[in-house]
């Protein structure tokens, strides 16, 4: 079973690259806000359907608070600092700064005696934060001028959502993973709705939407329907059956995806300090998670 949840977790954490490349795409369109209600708003659609129809346990009563502040927390607050982040620096800096990931799940296991600490985890983690401040500060010739207050504000990204890796699969455990997913999503898509109308209102929202060009609305449907729905169903499946630590590894994919992507469609350079920086992140993250990811070898079996 736990096998499952680190593919799950890999196939999430890939597709999450993409997301980087999509969003940096559109940020140059939409603000960060409107992104993220696009993102999860859509998202609540394509999954709503298999929630009302499937045959999942709703969350007791008990756990609505809890959920909805975790909504709020991971559909709401994250994707606009998200969002926000790669309107100043480039897809593949933004997917490194969120590589952070990893070690932020393990600080907050820590702090909240979830997963307790080991002299391994601390020097993986000093390993990896050097890896980022290498690539993050060495890479500044192709970067965009104010590209460290995207890295700032996508290390607070990852804060967000290693907080909900650790506060979240016990709600998951007491209820369906769809379910749970569409709660929580509708209700970081609401808090959206309302902070775009109370900032831009209807009429500036809907001319912006109007604008879009064709191909960007084609990006706003895979934000929606991959980005949206199937990535955090993935990730939501891959808590249920593995620990957070050894989820959140997988994320280590993400920079790869978003360079591949940035390549592509937004014509990013790629760095070699950028990719000795990814090197060490990814170091940092094996050596502080060595003893979780024995794991994996059930999956050679």
């Amino acid at each position: 079973m736990q096998a499952w949840g680190v593919l799950a977790a890999i196939l999430s954490s890939g597709l999450g690259g993409t997301a980087v490349g999509a969003t940096r795409y559109l940020a140059a369109s939409l603000d960060p806000v409107t992104i993220g209600l696009l993102r999860f708003g859509g998202g609540v659609l394509v999954l709503a359907p298999f929630a009302l129809l499937g045959r999942e346990p709703w969350p007791p009563r008990r756990d609505w608070l809890g959920i909805a502040a975790l909504g709020l927390l991971f559909f709401g607050l994250f994707p606009v600092l998200f969002n926000a982040s790669l309107s100043y620096t480039t897809a593949a800096r933004g997917a490194l700064a969120l590589s952070t990931l990893p070690l932020l799940t393990m600080a907050a296991g820590a702090l909240l005696r979830v997963e307790p600490p080991t002299a391994r985890k601390l020097i993986g983690v000093l390993i990896a934060i050097a890896g980022v401040a290498l690539a993050l500060n060495a890479s500044l010739d192709i970067a965009p001028p104010d590209a460290w207050r995207g890295d700032v504000l996508m290390i607070a990204a990852a804060l967000c959502m290693a907080l909900y890796n650790v506060w979240s699969r016990p709600f998951i455990a007491r209820s369906g993973l769809i379910v749970f997913t569409v709660f929580g999503m509708a209700v970081g898509a609401a808090a959206l709705a309302l902070l775009v109308l109370l900032t831009d209102g209807p009429a500036i929202g809907f001319a912006r939407l109007a604008a879009l060009p064709p191909v960007q609305w084609a990006a706003v449907a895979y934000l929606a329907a991959i980005c949206g729905a199937l990535i955090f169903f993935l990730w939501a499946y891959a808590l249920d059956r593995a620990a957070p630590t050894l989820v959140v590894v997988s994320v280590a994919v993400n920079p790869v995806t978003a360079s591949i992507i940035g390549l592509l469609l937004l014509d990013e350079p790629i760095g070699a300090d950028l990719m000795l920086g990814l090197a060490a992140v990814l170091l940092g993250i094996a050596v502080a998670s060595g003893a979780r990811l024995t794991g994996l070898s059930v999956l050679r079996r």
